[in-house]
């Protein structure tokens, strides 16, 4: 089965064919059902889902908790302006501050949006004739226009410049460039604590911190995106606890809401009155759904001990996939923190992903030769030696 290639109904096809615009590679497969970590197309196949919603679905597809505040909420109330208090948006707000470095929250509906609010703070609460920030290649902030211009890949530029001014790319793990980027007109520095669409790549060791030392020498913000790395996935509640070095901002989105759409930036307190009244909005952020959602999921992952399941699940993978570095020439390297899993293959990864489909497995490739895995954490010791036992076998037969 190929991105071209289509079992699903025809009818289906045609809607997408004359009404939705083709900027996405569609697999010619149509969802209708998800529990856990398996869904179902409408033919009936069963897929096991080890990148379940692009990260979004880090409890799994539909989970019980999070359907059920959900279905409770959208009975009571579905949306109100931010002009109104809830007390869902301040209690969900309290959670997340616990759980990180005791910061206020802003909300809003995607991880785009969240880097855009970081990125107005970050100028804001800095003097004007700050402006600059220092991203790094290979990382991913989002689509928007601030976000794609703050996103060091030229491949996410071509035919939508000029780009918005001020961003100032470096190395990933190059402390040396940054210090010789960062001059008197420089605000921030913004970076992923570990490249998620770059490849899962992982810093070296000391960077974040030399970052850290860079920021507070110079007086800059510190911002990290956690869209990818953060709400659980890596084994902490947020990736910067790995490299004990606390950012001043901090983005989230993807698994927030455990598959419901939902975005956060949270602040130091000391930051947070520079995003005045009047200078950043977001209509849905905070809304009643997406909090009883973001509240639910983070009592689920605290309740049923997931945050050391996904450990435990990241080193099955390990396990299981790890060998495959010795004993096959066309895998390069594996890497992981907790359930952020990379497979560098010497080759590209697209037909690995596309064979893995038509075997029911659905992963992702990413920068032309990483095969990306972002599972979930409810995942079960069968399933994960299932799917990677697919893997292998695909993996086998192509190298052959």
């Amino acid at each position: 089965m190929t991105a071209t290639a289509s079992s699903m109904s025809p009818d289906t096809a045609a809607l997408f064919d004359e009404y939705v615009i083709p900027n996405y590679r569609r697999y010619g497969v149509s969802l209708v059902r998800g529990e856990g970590s398996r869904v179902w197309d409408d033919q009936g196949h069963q897929y096991l889902d080890f990148f379940p919603g692009w990260g979004c679905n880090l409890l799994g597809h539909c989970p019980p908790t999070v359907v059920q505040a959900v279905q409770e909420q959208v009975a009571e109330l579905i949306h109100v302006p931010n002009t109104w208090h809830m007390e869902a948006q301040g209690r969900w707000a309290k959670m997340l501050s616990e759980r990180s470095f005791g910061g206020k929250a802003f909300f809003c509906n995607s991880g785009a949006e969240a880097n855009e609010a970081a990125i107005k703070l970050a100028r804001l609460h800095t003097p004007k004739q700050k402006y600059k920030i220092i991203t790094f290649e290979g990382g991913f902030h989002g689509r928007t226009y601030g976000a794609t211009s703050a996103t060091a890949q030229p491949k996410y530029h071509d035919g939508i410049g000029p780009l918005a001014p001020g961003f100032v790319y470096c190395p990933f793990g190059d402390l040396d460039a940054v210090r010789a980027k960062v001059d008197d007109e420089t605000a921030a520095i913004m970076v992923e604590p570990i490249q998620g669409e770059g490849g899962i790549r992982i810093p070296p060791a000391g960077f974040l911190q030399g970052l850290r030392e860079i920021a507070d020498e110079r007086d800059l913000v510190l911002i990290f995106d956690e869209v990818q790395a953060g709400c659980g996935r890596t084994g902490h509640w947020f990736a910067y606890q790995h490299f004990g070095v606390t950012p001043d901002v901090m983005t989230l989105a993807k698994s927030l809401c455990g598959g419901v759409a939902g975005a956060a930036m949270l602040c130091k307190t000391e930051l947070a009155p520079s995003l005045r009244p009047g200078m950043h909005a977001a209509t849905f952020g905070g809304n009643p759904l997406a909090a009883r959602a973001g509240i639910a999921t983070l009592e689920t992952i605290e309740n049923e001990g997931l945050l050391q399941r996904a450990v435990e699940i990241g080193e099955l993978f390990r396990s299981e996939l790890a060998p495959l570095v010795d004993e096959l020439a066309v895998v390069q390297e594996f890497r992981h923190v907790g359930l952020m899993i990379g497979l560098e293959l010497a080759v590209d990864a697209t037909p690995i992903v596309e064979q893995c489909m038509e075997r029911r497995l659905l992963i992702n490739a990413t920068q032309g030769t990483v095969i990306r895995l972002l599972p979930a954490m409810t995942l079960t010791d069968d399933e994960v030696r299932e799917g990677c036992g697919i893997l292998a076998d695909v993996l086998r037969s192509y190298a052959a």
